[in-house]
């Protein structure tokens, strides 16, 4: 599986969803507070051009948002009704 991290702050609740997607569906992934860490702030802007969170990179695709049909394309996830 790719890797996966996400940039996120602590009172998104996109971030929440998507990490609880994770959770759900048995992702690894690595997690970056950016509200409190200015490197990876830094770091996730030069990336996306933007300044809004979650910001996901599944290997070396970037999805802005939680979208959560992309994610299960990119991480071969089988949609449940």
């Amino acid at each position: 599986m790719k890797p996966v991290s996400i940039y996120t702050t602590q009172t998104c609740g996109y971030c929440k969803m998507a990490k609880e997607f994770f959770q759900k569906n048995n992702v690894e992934f690595q997690e970056f507070d950016v509200g409190t860490d200015l490197e990876k702030r830094k770091e996730m802007i030069d990336k996306s051009g933007q300044m809004g969170v979650p910001v996901i990179m599944v290997g070396e695709d970037m999805i802005v948002g939680f979208n959560k049909p992309k994610l299960e394309g990119l991480l071969n996830i089988l949609a449940v009704a």
